[in-house]
């Protein structure tokens, strides 16, 4: 007696396990961890939200734009026409305002290694890079940092 054969379906069967038997890989963390932030993302995260408070009270920073650089000296800023790390101090800089000209508008440079180098953990990091911000707003803006932003100097 003939029995019927099922057709076989038209779609692959989804393989659930590989070859080997050793499950699926995928990402140690789903992207909503933090975990899976880098630091520099981090670092960025936190030039934002500075930014961010600084503009509800001062909303021409709206037309400011904000960067992250690595290290002073040798990224955009110098190219677009910016002043490389002052040499006469023998400091490095934390941040930079970049007048607007060339076509770009007013620019304020935050450089995240020498902020993450002077801090140990992320709560100070977040307050230096705060601080630094409002220092480079207040120099943009020719006002004090303490009218910048009352807290400043506080912390």
């Amino acid at each position: 007696m003939d029995t019927p054969v099922p057709p076989r379906p038209t779609e692959p069967r989804i393989r659930r396990r590989d070859r080997h038997g050793r499950g699926m890989r995928g990402p140690i963390a789903p992207p909503q961890v933090p975990l899976s932030v880098t630091r520099a993302d981090a670092f960025v995260d936190l030039v934002y939200d500075s930014r961010d408070r600084l503009e509800r009270r001062w909303p021409q920073l709206s037309e400011v734009d904000f960067m992250v650089l690595e290290v002073p000296g040798f990224g955009r800023e110098v190219r677009d026409g910016g002043a490389g790390p002052d040499a006469d101090d023998g400091t490095v800089p934390l941040g930079r305002v970049l007048p607007a000209g060339g076509g770009h508008r007013d620019r304020i440079v935050i450089y995240r290694r020498p902020v993450e180098i002077r801090t140990k953990s992320r709560d100070e990091r977040a307050l230096l890079v705060h601080e630094v911000v409002v220092e480079q707003v207040a120099e943009l803006l020719g006002l004090a940092p303490e009218s910048v932003d009352p807290r400043y100097g506080q912390d």
